[in-house]
């Protein structure tokens, strides 16, 4: 993991592989951004104008690469965009400082430290980068460059994969501030969490699987001093956990329900988080078609995201009692599995008729919910890749949030934008409920084709129980990037939700649930 310090050193006189500045985009070509009055100086007062002639223009996510002159220490400057130049008296946003920070630390692969010279003109600035700069340079490498002679030599001639930038040194703050130390820690602590749930995300599914993934999360609750407790396949049985059961039974890798409970002496109020967990989709006997299975071990990013926000707030020792509930299974076609029609007898003892065995991850989340119910926490929010309604609906980038109280609704919605995660409040509405009737059972798991993503936020409102507030993220979406990299968002596993479920904690941690 990337190491974060913050720098006592001026921009002239860090030592690094590296220096990065930022540069906005103004009216009339590039503009220098405060942090850089050093490395300007050292240009002579010309690096605005150098840029430009090199092509740059300040735009978001623009990475320029500059030998560095006399008068700094470092060998490279590296310009990197912040997008426009802000208003008059305004700072830049954090979101852009974030992506900025990303971008130059993925540029960065290979180094062993860089210094980031950011525009910070608070705390919140501070924290932005860092955490940015953290994301920006993940990389999966754990099956590439294995001890064989063919990697080896790859490695020796540059050609192998190159190894995350190893130590950011954040220039700007005030490293003996309380207020600042406290942003610092937070951002390793966020970073280090998204980039687990990442690892497990990219991790693929002949590793990852149902009993191996609640193995990692045993170990990470006797790291951090959480209770994790995992109810395997007698288990569910004795308990009637028909969705789960019913989904994984298809599997030689069976099911599993873990739940961590992160408590503080303190705490006033209970967050309850549950996640989907299905370790790999094949649609079961409703098989996805050719082109659709590839990357379908993503399809446990929400229980990826529940359990690095638990783990996080146990690092963060937040005053709030956090319980994650991950909802494990890997839904696949063989004798035994699941056939459309079957009726399955939930945990909350209702009947499901399974129209759809690819609909698999509500019946997980079901089960999840009402047990997570039983425990009457002050709010419940479950998260899941669930639908490709919801990706039709708001793209790749934004996740939905439906919900059984609006200000609930407001509050994630706003706490996401804050935090720089793109989502979109989308309603329930109550005449998709009747496409759920049964003549069968007390309701299938489909309903009407248009709307989908709706219609399975209907469905798991069925398992929550009255008086709770409940919220259900789709992040379908933006779980997973098959595209490039840009800002600090990494081909693959993304982390999705984290951020907003951590802070989503803190806000209840400080009595401002909503």
């Amino acid at each position: 993991m990337t190491a974060l310090t913050l720098s006592t050193a001026g921009a002239a006189t860090l030592r690094a592989d590296a220096l990065v500045v930022g540069v906005a985009k103004g009216a009339k070509g590039p503009v220098v951004a405060p942090g850089a009055e050093a490395v300007d100086k050292a240009f002579d007062g010309k690096l605005a104008t150098v840029l430009e002639t090199l092509g740059a223009s300040g735009a978001e996510g623009e990475v320029t690469k500059l030998p560095a002159p006399a008068g700094l220490k470092v060998p490279v400057v590296i310009a990197v965009g912040l997008g426009s130049v802000p208003e008059k008296d305004a700072a830049f946003d954090a979101e852009a400082l974030r992506r900025a920070a990303g971008s130059a630390a993925r540029a960065l692969a290979g180094s062993k430290k860089a210094g980031f010279a950011l525009p910070v003109a608070s705390v919140e600035d501070a924290e932005a980068v860092a955490e940015g700069a953290l994301l920006g340079a993940y990389a999966f490498t754990a099956y590439q460059g294995g001890e064989n002679k063919l990697a080896a030599k790859d490695k020796k001639n540059g050609n192998g994969p190159k190894s995350p930038l190893a130590e950011v040194a954040l220039l700007g703050a005030k490293p003996r501030d309380k207020a600042f130390k406290a942003a610092a820690e937070r951002a390793v602590a966020v970073a280090e969490e998204i980039n687990r749930a990442r690892d497990l995300i990219n991790t693929p599914p002949n590793d990852l699987y149902p009993e191996s993934f609640a193995a990692v999360a045993t170990a990470a609750g006797k790291e951090h001093g959480i209770k994790v407790q995992v109810l395997d396949e007698k288990a569910l049985v004795k308990g009637g956990f028909g969705g789960l059961l019913g989904v994984g039974q298809g599997s030689t890798h069976g099911p599993r329900l873990v739940k961590l409970a992160y408590t503080h002496p303190k705490a006033e109020k209970t967050l309850a988080l549950v996640g989907k967990g299905i370790t790999y989709d094949s649609g079961g006997i409703s098989l996805k078609p050719a082109g659709h299975n590839e990357t379908m071990k993503c399809d446990m990013s929400g229980a990826a995201a529940v359990f690095a926000t638990v783990v996080a707030a146990a690092r963060l020792r937040l005053q709030v009692n956090v319980t994650g509930w991950l909802a494990l299974a890997e839904n696949m076609p063989s004798g035994n599995a699941t056939r459309p029609g079957d009726v399955l007898r939930m945990y909350s003892g209702k009947t499901v008729e399974v129209l759809n065995t690819d609909a698999e991850g509500r019946l997980v989340l079901a089960d999840a919910l009402t047990r997570a119910c039983e425990e009457n926490p002050d709010a419940i929010v479950d998260v899941a890749t669930l639908t490709g309604a919801m990706v039709l609906a708001l793209g790749h980038r934004t996740f939905g949030i439906m919900a059984n109280d609006d200000a609930f609704r407001t509050s994630i919605h706003e706490i996401a934008e804050e935090v720089g995660e793109a989502s979109w409040p989308m309603p329930l509405p109550a005449d998709l409920r009747k496409g759920m009737d049964s003549p069968t059972a007390d309701i299938a798991n489909m309903g009407e084709r248009m709307g989908g993503g709706l219609v399975a936020g209907l469905f798991l409102q069925e398992f929550v129980g009255e008086g709770i507030a409940w919220a259900h993220l789709d992040i379908a979406g933006p779980a997973f990037h098959e595209g490039a990299p840009y800002g600090y968002t990494p081909k693959g596993g993304t982390g999705s939700a984290v951020r907003t479920l951590v802070k989503l904690a803190e806000r209840t941690a400080a009595g401002d649930l909503g």
